[in-house]
């Protein structure tokens, strides 16, 4: 059987339009392109669990992405996440007594930083702290706990 030219062009066109749009779509749900300036401030919060937060999620505020996460360590003496955000520079007044929570995002539940202003008349500057936390709410938790308590009350969940 005798084949065209033109057949194997257009299969090897399909292919490598495939492996393009499967490397757009890893791209844009690994938030890879996502801010890599090193413009802005850095705050720091601390959270008792982040989930699966991530390195360069999103810090949004009313919705909008003000900053990202760039470091996450562990404070062994405090057993503690230490969130390490940068915010860009536009958003410099944002009140010393913000808060800071872990929120879900999408359907495959990405994690990002929500944060809600307060009434303070100081703001957040660079090296500043967020005092007011809320940690991630993890689903296998909430889960396990209605799952035992159940079990203590006899009754089939």
């Amino acid at each position: 059987m005798k084949r065209s030219g033109s057949v194997d062009f257009v299969t090897g066109l399909f292919v490598l339009l495939g492996l393009g749009a499967m490397f757009w779509l890893t791209i844009e749900t690994s938030n890879y392109k996502a801010y890599k300036t090193t413009e802005g401030y850095s705050v720091t919060a601390r959270f008792s669990d982040i989930g699966s937060l991530k390195v360069r999620a999103a810090v949004t505020m009313a919705g909008v992405t003000i900053g990202r996460v760039v470091r996450i360590d562990f404070d062994k003496e405090h057993y503690q996440a230490v969130v390490t955000m940068r915010i860009n520079d536009r958003f410099d007044n944002i009140p010393a007594d913000t808060s800071a929570s872990i929120q879900t995002a999408g359907l495959l539940g990405e994690k990002y930083i929500g944060l809600e202003p307060g009434a303070d008349t100081e703001y957040l500057a660079d090296g500043g702290t967020i005092s007011f936390t809320q940690s991630a709410i993890v689903l296998e938790n909430l889960v396990s706990k209605y799952l035992f308590q159940k079990a203590e009350e006899g009754t089939p969940p």
